[in-house]
């Protein structure tokens, strides 16, 4: 900048010419200091200025001119903030999206719920069996209660009564739960209670009249259980569903009571058949080669109770009748992956309880 530019000092005399001269050029150089102070969108696709270097200034004065000079300098060298486009206010939902990041991942909400897979649909579409067998710790439990069965009916009626008691509240509770309906104490102590009346009536008619103490049994019972899901508050659907559930936990429990009307001699011979063809079942062969043993292990039981009996021969044909529906109850007791308790209970009780009418014909057929 030249000397005839500067800006008046205080110091000197009054000039009013020099005084209108410099604020002439003050107000002409004022626009141009200004165009690079706005924050414009104009400052992106102007030149800069050739500027000194920011270090410029901080050197020391070197008279009022320079001094001058270099204020200006280093105002104009400051690097000037760009223009700020608008920024669209973040939403609360983002932010809160964005906070519990560090938390644990959780699949996202929908109307319906999570839908799961099961094991059973994940088995199917790859190509697995769903079927699960309850395995060698059902099938001794089943053997030892066809035991307790063999001996009460050999001891008497109602020295059978009480393990026979005991397969009939273990079959309510497995079926029910085997039909993913648990906790269902209404409806297993209803299906337990259908075997006690079972079991009652028959003892007061004697075993002659056993068909028709459990068949009467059986329709009361399925009549009252209707009666009670027409009470019921739940959905229609719901309450279809818990009849049939009830009806045929009820059925298989006071089907069981025809162990109690069975001849003596041919509730031994099968009790023992079956615990025979389950714990066959149990081994570790292949599914068909399994299945072939443990039918020849039931007619084998059958061949050997029933020579100490009076059935004799004809023990083989009962072992295996009895075999085959025990392992229709094994079968129904081993679908679609049930749990443990599944297992234990009806695992164990149905294999008898399927057992039971085979056990009543043939007993009845070769007496």
């Amino acid at each position: 900048m030249s000397n005839n530019q500067q800006y008046p000092q205080y110091d000197q005399p009054y000039d009013p010419y020099g005084q209108q001269q410099a604020q002439q050029q003050y107000d002409y150089e004022a626009p141009q200091t200004q165009q690079w102070q706005a924050q414009t969108w104009d400052t992106q696709v102007q030149p800069a200025p050739a500027a000194a270097p920011a270090a410029q200034a901080y050197l020391p004065p070197q008279g009022q001119d320079q001094q001058h000079q270099q204020q200006q300098w280093s105002y104009e060298a400051r690097p000037q903030p760009e223009p700020q486009q608008p920024q669209p206010v973040a939403e609360p939902v983002a932010q809160a999206a964005a906070e519990p990041a560090a938390e644990p991942a959780y699949g996202p909400a929908t109307v319906t719920g999570n839908t799961r897979v099961t094991d059973a649909q994940r088995a199917r579409a790859e190509g697995r069996s769903p079927v699960i067998e309850p395995g060698m710790q059902p099938a001794g439990l089943t053997a030892l209660l066809g035991l307790l069965l063999a001996g009460g009916a050999a001891i008497g009626s109602y020295a059978l009564v009480i393990p026979l008691l005991i397969l009939q509240a273990v079959t309510a509770a497995g079926w029910f739960r085997l039909n993913g309906m648990w906790p269902a104490r209404q409806g297993i102590a209803l299906a337990f209670m259908g075997g006690v009346v079972a079991d009652v009536a028959l003892l007061a008619a004697g075993r002659e009249h056993g068909p028709a103490a459990i068949l009467g049994t059986l329709g009361v019972w399925v009549l009252l259980t209707l009666v009670l899901q027409l009470r019921s508050h739940a959905s229609p659907d719901e309450r279809m569903y818990g009849l049939m559930a009830t009806v045929a936990s009820a059925a298989l429990a006071i089907v069981a009571t025809g162990h109690l009307a069975a001849e003596p001699d041919a509730v031994s011979v099968g009790a023992i058949a079956v615990a025979a063809a389950i714990v066959a079942r149990a081994l570790p062969l292949p599914t068909p080669a399994s299945v072939v043993v443990s039918l020849l292990a039931a007619a084998g039981a059958g061949i050997a109770v029933g020579g100490m009996t009076g059935l004799g021969a004809n023990g083989a044909l009962l072992g295996l009748g009895a075999g085959v529906c025990a392992l229709v109850g094994h079968r129904a007791a081993s679908y679609d992956y049930p749990s443990r308790f599944v297992h234990m209970t009806a695992g164990v009780a149905l294999p008898l309880a399927a057992a039971a009418p085979a056990v009543y014909v043939l007993g009845r057929a070769f007496a």
